[in-house]
């Protein structure tokens, strides 16, 4: 028992998780935990936004494997972190976040930069805490970050008042917690593991479907080892690249609406499923009704909530996906007796390849500037390297053409789809990984929105690398406008503002405009040995679109190969 103020509580409860960095703004509500952080031993990063510390925190969790923190005061300070939260949320990242709250004699009182924080993210956190008493803050630091990382990870955020920050207390600091109603199911049923098993055996036709709980639960291994066993084609989620390497033979890339087309196709021909850590979304699936409705599939999960959700399943294993794979796995192995290499599954799969390859030829996709850039960066960035992306129509493309070949090398915003997301989550990847070369794919409407965090990179000596497919437009939405709107552009046109070039260059940082793809390997490679973060601007002609691409509200099936269909 350790008698100090509310403030240095949380920053001690932090050191017991073995905190290293926060991200965050400082202001008036939280000023007392800013105070005792000053000579803890942390290090704070000073954001320009507080929805970038959210990003920031988010890519230091998905790049590191640990939970990420972040930072601010109350107010607006608070709702400045929501969009981060949420994107989080959707995408399972643990984060914790503390903000400061007015004093509890001024809570429902409309004091100064007061917002009823704890019920704006409720529907966006896994769980929430309000310490009303200072004794209770090493506790609910505590359950924060044991939630934030057990089962399915997500957000926790606490929020604690001022006054509550800087009473005194005698503090006790757990070692372990237990939360009433709060216990992930690691183990699997041993029976539906049987059953898994004899589905596997008896299928003509599998398939391994990866989605972002394959990197979660940090179950690579046992997934490949299952694919290899069976021979089975392996299909991911766009958060589950790198589940499987994308340069392995029965690696087919993602599936759904910018999914790979052969991954679009044989998913539809499996009489057997296994999918595992996925949420059968609809930007993966197209139209629930329509995604293989013939197979047998399996649905492995931690949350049992996702079960059934969107998709009915035939059978469903509530479990870790390391554990449940690694038993599966010994199963499996103990029953084969004679791995086949050669089937007419696997001869099927080769067929549809080639005929992706001729199709593929409607596009143009290899001359298209875009796509270039993104095979170059590939071929430039070793295989520890880690590409965040934003979102939009350069995030489509590297879906389809950059090969992920390890785990936690591919960060990107996919359930809430988070413009702005990619350059402060590629800010934290490297704080969480300094000696790995970060690269953040950007478009120019998507940068536009945190570029402001060219600051802490320069202020921080962050060296990340942004390259920005700059079409001077929101080209994903322009791209719709001009299939399905008959070129109505709306509101998607940016003018020649601002030069990114000199925008790099007033932060302190290198700006380069690459014209050609010689220039751009050359500007990459020196960034690649650069102290500091440097900008890559790369015109690009607007009317680049992505294809192949599913259509909205469309199945699987249909398909589009170019603007003729």
């Amino acid at each position: 028992m350790v008698e100090m103020i509310g403030a240095e509580a949380v920053i001690e409860a932090l050191k017991r998780e073995n905190v290293s960095v926060v991200f965050g703004i400082p202001g008036g509500a939280n000023l007392p935990i800013y105070d005792a952080l000053y000579s803890s031993g942390i290090r704070s990063i000073l954001c320009r936004h507080e929805q970038s510390a959210a990003h920031m925190a988010d890519g230091y969790a998905r790049a590191s494997g640990k939970v990420g923190v972040c930072m601010a005061t109350s107010g607006p300070g608070a709702t400045n972190l929501v969009t981060g939260i949420a994107t989080a949320y959707m995408d399972s990242s643990p984060i914790v976040a503390i903000t400061g709250q007015v004093p509890r004699a001024m809570i429902g009182k409309d004091a100064f930069q007061e917002v009823d924080i704890i019920g704006i993210t409720t529907a966006i956190t896994k769980y929430t805490f309000q310490p009303m008493r200072a004794e209770e803050i090493p506790s609910d630091i505590k359950k924060a970050f044991y939630i934030a990382s057990t089962g399915r990870p997500g957000p926790v955020l606490v929020d604690i008042p001022k006054d509550v920050q800087q009473e005194k207390a005698n503090m006790i600091f757990p070692d372990k917690v237990t939360i009433r109603g709060y216990r992930p199911v690691v183990t699997p049923h041993p029976l539906q593991v049987e059953k898994a098993v004899d589905l596997l055996l008896s299928a003509e036709r599998p398939v391994l479907w990866g989605g972002g709980g394959v990197n979660l639960s940090n179950a690579h291994e046992p997934f490949r080892k299952i694919a290899e066993l069976l021979m089975a084609p392996v299909v991911t989620t766009l958060i589950g690249k790198g589940a499987f390497p994308e340069n392995h033979p029965l690696a087919l890339g993602p599936i759904g609406m910018h999914g790979t087309a052969e991954a679009n196709r044989i998913v539809l021909e499996t009489d057997c499923l296994l999918s595992v850590g996925v949420r059968f979304s609809d930007r993966s699936t197209g139209r629930f009704d329509a995604f293989c409705p013939d197979a047998k599939i399996i649905h492995i999960d931690i949350d049992p909530s996702e079960i059934g959700k969107n998709k009915r399943v035939h059978l469903p294993i509530v479990g870790d996906a390391k554990v449940t794979l690694e038993q599966i796995y010994e199963r499996l192995k103990s029953k084969i007796v004679e791995q086949r290499n050669d089937s007419p599954w696997l001869r099927r799969v080769e067929e549809v390849r080639e005929e992706v390859r001729r199709n593929a030829k409607l596009d143009g996709s290899n001359r298209l500037m875009s796509v270039q850039i993104i095979k170059k960066i590939r071929q430039l960035l070793p295989p520890e390297g880690i590409l965040a992306t934003e979102v939009g129509k350069h995030q489509m493309f590297a879906e389809i053409h950059y090969k992920v070949v390890r785990p936690r090398t591919w960060i990107t915003s996919t359930g809430l789809g988070t413009m702005g997301f990619g350059f402060p989550a590629s800010i934290g990847a490297k704080v969480a990984k300094p000696d790995v070369p970060v690269v953040d794919l950007a478009g120019d409407g998507s940068f536009c929105m945190t570029e402001n965090s060219l600051a802490v990179c320069v202020e921080e000596g962050i060296p990340v690398i942004v390259v920005i497919m700059d079409n001077r437009s929101l080209g994903m939405v322009e791209q719709w406008q001009r299939i399905f709107y008959n070129r109505r552009y709306s509101s998607v046109k940016f003018g020649s503002t601002p030069d990114f070039v000199r925008l790099a260059e007033s932060y302190g940082a290198v700006g380069i405009r690459a014209h050609t793809l010689e220039e751009f390997e050359k500007a990459f490679n020196h960034a690649l040995l650069s102290e500091v973060a440097t900008v890559i601007d790369v015109p690009i002609d607007p009317e680049e679109d992505v294809y192949p691409f599913v259509p909205p509200g469309a199945g699987l099936k249909d398909i589009l190969y170019g603007p003729n269909g």
